[in-house]
């Protein structure tokens, strides 16, 4: 019927067969014709799938050179658009294609990339569940109000039954009337705190604006902002540690250090975003512009070192000491929430994407940060100026480290005339 796209998809799945039959050629010119196609109409899913395709019947073929422009082709639109359970499987693609020829390093890099993708699709899906059992509670919530509805419409017509009767019932009817008017101001109140938990669950999901916007209109749009920072924390060494110590202590370990760096976040007024593995995300400037976001998001950035460097010193046999990293990017992103159920607040565009690369090339106990930033906050703090370096899939870029801060006193003293007001 001439539908491009669904002939695309026809051939890709026809190529996906052959595949499974062992005939390779055929399964080739299929899925080339649909990512031909498809890479026309933007179809990026099925374009990062059929890659990741081609990939595996390359290895099959023993064509290593194809196999690996193939997986790369699949991971960057995966990564391009967000894709993480595609970047999961083209960042394992890889691994296996640098493990098996001897490229331990290339290996290692995309194994540790396949675990984030992993980590932030199971994060993702536990935001999920918790958004499935506040629909449940909504839902006992209004089966409760009927009830009580019930109740009342009972109420009423044993009141007119009864004056009927005779003027004898009416103190038996004022008692029965008080009995059960003390029962619905109860279950009144155990409604309205039932409300409450559930509003506190749904603000420590999802900020307080996007909350009242899901709540007045069951949806929520995309914004975009146009001055934020990100930052984004890693752990070093965190899976090798990861390795020698029960999942129960890891856990303890990282709740230990994210839910200080949920108060350091409180405090300068930044959004959490959400933790991939051991890594911590959040961003200064939304839901509500900020024209100091950098500043605050910096000072922030200090502060978590300060706590990782005193956590060292506390002595507790089960807790691992980590040496830590972080990245800073500013500019515009998009901010939303994806999907109508089982949902989770997030942020988009290539300010997120230089975060993540400045954390990737910051140092042990170093804040990473782009030109652009370092314009906005150069009078507020100290810096080495690293020069240009190459960044995968972004040419050159000029990077900061944040070395202190110019006035630490009069620093102090305006932040915290800013919280006041």
């Amino acid at each position: 019927m001439n539908n491009e796209i669904g002939l695309a998809y026809a051939l890709g799945n026809l190529g996906m067969v052959f595949s499974q039959l062992q005939k390779y050629q055929q399964a080739r010119e299929n899925l080339n014709q649909a990512i031909q196609t498809l890479d026309a109409k933007e179809d990026y899913y099925a374009l990062s799938v059929y890659h990741l395709y081609l990939a595996k019947i390359d290895l099959k073929i023993d064509d290593f050179e194809n196999a690996l422009i193939n997986a790369h082709q699949s991971l960057n639109l995966a990564e391009n658009y967000s894709l993480m359970k595609e970047t999961a499987d083209a960042s394992q693609m890889l691994f296996e294609l640098h493990n098996q020829y001897g490229d331990r390093d290339s290996a290692l890099f995309y194994h540790l990339k396949y675990i984030a993708a992993r980590d932030s699709v199971r994060n993702l899906q536990a935001v999920e569940e918790i958004a499935e059992k506040a629909k449940d509670f909504e839902v006992n919530q209004k089966q409760m109000e009927i009830d009580l509805a019930n109740q009342k419409n009972r109420n009423q017509r044993i009141l007119i039954f009864t004056t009927a009767i005779a003027l004898i019932f009416i103190g038996i009817l004022a008692a029965v009337l008080y009995r059960n008017n003390s029962f619905i101001s109860k279950a009144n109140r155990i409604i309205e705190n039932e409300r409450s938990k559930s509003d506190h669950l749904l603000k420590n999901i999802l900020p307080e604006e996007t909350v009242n916007e899901l709540k007045e209109f069951g949806r929520v749009n995309a914004k975009r902002f146009d001055a934020v920072s990100v930052m984004f924390t890693d752990f070093k060494n965190f899976t090798s540690n990861a390795e020698h110590l029960a999942p129960e202590d890891l856990v303890k370990s990282l709740d230990y250090y994210f839910s200080y760096f949920d108060q350091i976040v409180d405090k300068y007024k930044l959004e959490k975003i959400k933790t991939l593995g051991d890594s911590y995300m959040c961003a200064s400037g939304l839901p509500f512009p900020q024209e100091d976001h950098a500043e605050r998001i910096v000072l922030a950035a200090m502060e978590m070192f300060k706590f990782v460097e005193k956590a060292k010193k506390i002595e507790e046999d089960k807790r691992i000491r980590f040496d830590m990293r972080i990245g800073i990017s500013s500019g515009p992103v998009v901010a939303g929430i994806v999907g109508s159920k089982k949902f989770a607040y997030d942020i988009w565009g290539d300010t997120v994407n230089c975060a993540s690369r400045m954390e990737y090339y910051s140092g042990i106990g170093k804040i990473n940060i782009t030109e652009y930033t370092h314009e906005l906050i150069k009078d507020k703090f100290l810096f080495s100026d690293r020069g240009e370096i190459y960044v995968k899939n972004k040419g050159k870029m000029k990077m900061y480290f944040v070395e202190g801060i110019v006035d630490s006193e009069q620093s102090e003293v305006e932040l915290s005339s800013r919280e006041s007001d």
